[in-house]
């Protein structure tokens, strides 16, 4: 799929409905990425992101009442979390692993590392690294940071240079591609086709961009239309045989009212057969294997042009 060099990702093209197949004759792959960050600010997190009322609710109540719903119906998430979270939710995050989960990194603070030195982010991608593999005894394969600078929402953007730090330092996956509805490469350089691996991720289905207030009768909360969005793109997804993702945050997906409407949406996809639930490493896994970028990765020239100043 062409994009802009340098913006979103190179000049990839997708593969069609029916080219796409999952394991033991799956219709659709389903993952749910729970983001523990509490970031609210390109600087990364901060102390004070961490003493609101709002932070208190996420770590504690929100936490355990989605924890209980994910093992309720059985489903298998990856966790997105600061490593400067790490040590202040190690408890919540070894239990996590107990649970079957994935822990994956998703920076040093959450921070915007677009306008970073090379060295700058490589020394907090290494620290990232080393403090989620001591708490949890397993590097994590996944890194999550949204790919957009200069978006208002991105509390966490990438550099130039933040995909091939992430293939230098064996990273499996980068998790928040916007490019395409399934796993796709993401081309750090057309001629050599040196890509890492990476999974989709859309803002309407992240739960943060609808919840972002707690009470309803505000006119600021849309939870209704982040339920309706959620089924209507399973449905699509599975109807094409392809790729749904949903991201949820316990600070806001965790109040009393939208936790019925996460039960709704996974009972009602539970009645779907076929559906897939790897965490996001199972799933790149699987990818790399069953696509491999030797063979799978189609490019075609980018039919984009430059204009100074557009982010477009």
């Amino acid at each position: 799929m062409p994009w802009k060099d340098g913006y979103t990702i190179s000049d990839e093209k997708s593969l069609t409905d029916g080219e796409v197949r999952w394991p033991d004759g799956n219709r659709v792959c389903v993952t749910v990425m729970l983001d523990l960050s509490l970031a609210s600010g390109p600087q990364g997190l901060t102390a004070a992101d961490l003493r609101n009322a709002n932070a208190t609710f996420g770590m504690n109540e929100g936490f355990d009442q989605v924890r209980s719903i994910l093992n309720r119906f059985n489903i298998r998430a990856t966790v997105t979390v600061p490593a400067a979270m790490a040590n202040i939710l190690s408890d919540s995050i070894l239990a996590l692993c107990d649970d079957g989960h994935e822990i994956a990194a998703q920076g040093l603070k959450h921070e915007d590392v677009s306008e970073l030195s090379r060295e700058d982010e490589k020394a907090r991608l290494d620290m990232t690294t080393e403090i989620l593999t001591k708490l949890t005894g397993q590097r994590p394969d996944g890194w999550f940071s949204l790919p957009r600078a200069g978006d208002p929402f991105a509390v966490g953007t990438v550099s130039p240079n933040t995909m091939d730090l992430l293939i230098d330092a064996g990273y499996r996956y980068m998790g928040n591609g916007l490019s395409d509805d399934i796993p796709h490469y993401w081309v750090t350089d057309f001629d050599s086709q040196r890509a890492i691996l990476t999974l989709p991720y859309f803002y309407h289905f992240d739960d943060q961009f609808f919840l972002m207030f707690p009470k309803k009768g505000t006119g600021l909360e849309h939870a209704d239309t982040l339920f309706a969005n959620w089924c209507a793109e399973f449905d699509a997804q599975y109807r094409r045989g392809r790729y749904f993702n949903m991201t949820l945050h316990p600070h806001a997906i965790g109040w009393c009212n939208r936790l019925k409407l996460l039960e709704d949406f996974l009972s009602r996809m539970r009645d779907f057969p076929g559906v897939w639930n790897p965490t996001a490493g199972a799933v790149a896994r699987y990818w790399a294997e069953t696509y491999p970028q030797e063979t799978a990765l189609t490019l075609e020239p980018s039919i984009w042009k430059d204009y100074p100043g557009s982010l477009s």
